[in-house]
């Protein structure tokens, strides 16, 4: 999970997916950025979708991951990252929709 302080929430790192890049890929990188670590697809998860605090529509896809390498430092996005039993993330995550994913995922 990565602690956004622009919002002071804790979710799942996502974000846009850039022009010509497949959801794999943005996947992949926007882990990096958020994160830090360089990571390698395994399952998929979900599609999530929902709407933004500014009524705007969003869908996000899931995979689950396996870290390869690298380390977590403080960036423009995420100041915290942390990782956490299924339990104490149901707890922790701001929002219904990430919840709802780790529930169905399992």
């Amino acid at each position: 999970m990565v602690h956004r302080p622009k919002y002071d929430d804790w979710s799942f790192p996502k974000g846009k997916l850039d022009k010509g890049e497949s959801l794999e890929e943005c996947a992949l990188r926007e882990v990096f950025e958020e994160t830090g670590f360089t990571c390698e697809l395994q399952d998929f998860i979900g599609t999530v979708a929902y709407q933004d605090r500014k009524g705007r529509q969003k869908e996000v896809h899931y995979w689950q991951m396996a870290v390869k390498e690298g380390f977590f430092q403080v960036n423009s996005e995420v100041d915290d990252i942390c990782w956490v039993s299924k339990s104490l993330a149901l707890e922790k995550l701001t929002y219904r929709h990430d919840r709802d994913l780790l529930v169905h995922s399992s």
